[in-house]
């Protein structure tokens, strides 16, 4: 089977020591992710292209057609799934959508502040969700390192906090269907189905480009995106949703392998970190005005996630294994993404 020495899960022996490092992708990770937030905030602001569910129904189709691409030239192998494995990646779209569809609606609910200071907790829903499905158990530093992450992030972005009891039970399920989100990501590239990153993703975005679909259809957007066809749209707002598109594609492809090279709790942590970066950005960027307890926030989840990355590392040299360095195995047969699914 030909190979990409940057793709491929099997890199060559020049490449492998930096490919191999986890470190290396999640560093990907920040900047592709980091970059494609500004990117949207540019398209939807400065092209005033308002349709995030367009906007995700563009990201899945450019994911669909890219991976496609690269396994017709041979950079990958899909790997071989019955009727069972077809629908665990059903499932998992749906999950993919659904998740969406929720931090939409529950952040039309809440202030943005309470929103994020939610979502923070995701690392935590991350452990409780391992540990229940997965049967796995988490050393006392990593619960303590994760303190700083968690609490710097709700005063990075502290503010108005007001919400609706329904806005809250919609924010805190969006979390939780995010962390299993992102375990069951790790759950099918480690465990037993194994994929490629980009065999997920090849499988994945066209469900998820069809559901987007049908929910901007069902919400009115499909509509609203038409009207907007006919009296604003222009070929440098093409080639704005194009590049947007194939930006997406990509940082999907570093994200499932920085999932794949960590661990589910790894990428929850890196997020949140990832939250506090935005705001550098912002107000870098946007001149935006920030109060000492939010700096105070921002500097607690930085550090945090730097005591967090120091236990990693620790942890890993002492021989736990690399996709689950943070997490000791407590049965000698690990749970299959099916477990997740049916275990409720």
């Amino acid at each position: 089977m030909a190979s990409n020495p940057i793709l491929s899960t099997r890199p060559s022996r020049t490449t492998r020591p930096f490919l191999d490092s986890s470190m290396v992708w999640l560093g990907m990770y920040f900047v592709l992710n980091l970059a494609l937030t500004l990117y949207n905030k540019i398209i939807m602001s400065l092209f005033e292209f308002p349709f995030p569910w367009t906007l995700t129904a563009i990201h899945t189709f450019c994911g669909a057609i890219g991976s496609f691409i690269f396994w017709k030239s041979k950079l990958f192998t899909p790997s071989k799934l019955g009727e069972k494995e077809n629908m665990v990646m059903l499932m998992f779209s749906v999950l993919y959508t659904i998740n969406i569809a929720i931090s939409n609606v529950s952040l039309n609910l809440v202030t943005v502040p309470f929103h994020q200071v939610v979502r923070a907790m995701t690392p935590v829903f991350t452990i409780m969700l391992s540990v229940l499905f997965l049967k796995k158990i988490y050393s006392s530093r990593i619960y303590i390192s994760l303190l700083p992450v968690v609490l710097g992030v709700a005063f990075a972005t502290f503010g108005d906090y007001d919400y609706t009891a329904t806005g809250f039970i919609l924010t805190v399920l969006g979390t939780v269907l995010a962390a299993l989100k992102t375990v069951v990501t790790n759950r099918v590239q480690v465990g037993r189905l194994k994929l490629h990153p980009l065999d997920l993703l090849l499988r994945m975005s066209p469900l998820a480009f069809v559901q987007t679909m049908i929910y901007s259809y069902v919400t009115g957007e499909m509509a609203q995106v038409q009207q907007f066809y006919r009296a604003n749209f222009t070929l440098s707002l093409f080639f704005a949703l194009l590049m947007n598109g194939i930006f997406a594609f990509f940082l999907n492809v570093v994200s499932f392998t920085a999932n794949k090279k960590t661990s589910a709790l790894t990428m929850t942590v890196a997020g949140n970190v990832k939250q506090v970066l935005s705001i550098i950005l912002a107000v870098i960027i946007f001149k935006l005005n920030i109060t000492l307890v939010n700096s105070a926030g921002i500097l607690l989840t930085l550090a945090g996630g730097a005591w967090y990355t120091q236990v990693e590392m620790s942890e890993r040299k002492k021989g736990r294994k690399p996709n689950d360095s943070l997490a000791i195995p407590l049965a000698k047969k690990e749970s299959d993404l099916m477990e997740i699914k049916t275990q409720r």
